[in-house]
């Protein structure tokens, strides 16, 4: 099997691929804290490759005019997030048909069992009804597993509910190379840091969400600064007035301190000794300003770059470019190793 040994010898920093599904008009915080902001502080010492994937959008009904415009929102808000699209291959999934054609490959390769027992497509498919599930949806783990060995990845940052998509990944690239001859790489997990988990504001015992039940729960990247100021100072607090982190007995305090100390980095207990003594309102207002100076920039150049949509087209045609660059080599091997005649003239 290709195992190849860390770092990637063509740039000596390992190679890491990640995306994330333009599922929504605007990021949450959630999203920031837990993936964008991490791929942002990979770029110093790896090689990464980041995509917008709106083929795996499609394995559920999608609005063909909001899919276009949330693939765009969703590419700006990560530019001004801080992925630099000059120097990391940054693209949208479907503008490198690569993707399609290793899928395929792959999908061959999979046993019937082994797609069915994905626990997102069971969960997925009992909540849609077999009537409403779509045979992509049942590919879906496939196409995943193309994203990540189309570019030879060494690297994949993932959570928990990833962790047996990746492990499909890494049986199906073992398997393709014991059958047809080295082709890929086996990617490994990079797992990250303990991650501050996010909560909703309004429900702070759910994860914060773009399918909660309130609206006001929930901190978009593009909330204005009013609106996000408002939602601050509106969050579901707790009995009592001491602010004091304490998940079980505390949740709606221990949530904006946790909110609080992901935005600032400054430690829990900093941040409770600061609070001492004052009242819960007193927390929300000092999180509210933190929040619109952290968060109100990224929305500022989000709207710049929205305002030009030619040149937020040409800079993901430069990462689709660069993306093809790693991707076609990678399909042509595929092909050649399963045995297909190679075009000629």
């Amino acid at each position: 099997m290709t195992e190849r040994t860390i770092p990637n010898a063509s740039t000596g920093a390992p190679r890491v691929f990640s995306g994330a599904q333009p599922s929504a008009d605007s990021l949450h915080l959630g999203n920031y804290v837990g993936a964008v902001r991490n791929w942002v502080d990979m770029q110093a010492e790896n090689e990464c490759i980041y995509f917008i994937p709106d083929l795996h959008a499609i394995t559920v009904p999608q609005d063909p005019e909001h899919l276009a415009e949330r693939t765009r929102k969703t590419a700006a808000q990560y530019i001004a997030a801080g992925i630099d699209p000059t120097t990391t291959p940054f693209f949208v999934q479907s503008h490198v048909p690569e993707h399609s054609q290793l899928a395929w490959l792959l999908t061959c390769i999979t046993g019937d069992g082994e797609a069915r027992r994905m626990t997102q497509f069971k969960d997925k498919a009992a909540k849609q009804g077999s009537e409403n599930t779509s045979a992509g949806l049942y590919a879906y783990p496939m196409l995943m597993a193309a994203d990540i060995l189309l570019y030879q990845t060494d690297q994949v940052p993932v959570g928990e509910d990833q962790r047996q998509h990746l492990e499909l990944t890494r049986n199906l690239a073992q398997r393709f190379n014991a059958r047809f001859g080295e082709t890929f790489v086996v990617p490994e997990a990079k797992i990250l840091g303990d991650t501050a988990k996010i909560y909703d504001l309004q429900n702070p015992s759910a994860k914060m969400s773009k399918s909660a039940a309130s609206e006001s729960g929930i901190i978009w990247l593009l909330d204005d600064p009013k609106k996000l100021a408002k939602k601050i100072k509106s969050a579901v607090t707790d009995d009592g007035t001491e602010i004091r982190f304490d998940r079980e007995n505390k949740p709606g305090v221990s949530n904006l301190l946790t909110i609080y100390s992901s935005l600032t980095g400054r430690s829990v207990e900093d941040i409770v000794a600061e609070y001492e003594g004052k009242m819960y309102g007193h927390l929300k207002v000092g999180l509210a300003d933190v929040a619109v100076d952290v968060l109100g920039p990224i929305r500022e150049r989000t709207l710049e770059i929205m305002d030009d949509p030619a040149e937020l087209d040409r800079l993901l045609a430069i990462g689709a470019a660069k993306a093809r660059e790693i991707a076609a080599p990678t399909v042509a091997s595929a092909y050649e190793h399963m045995g297909f005649l190679a075009p000629r003239g």
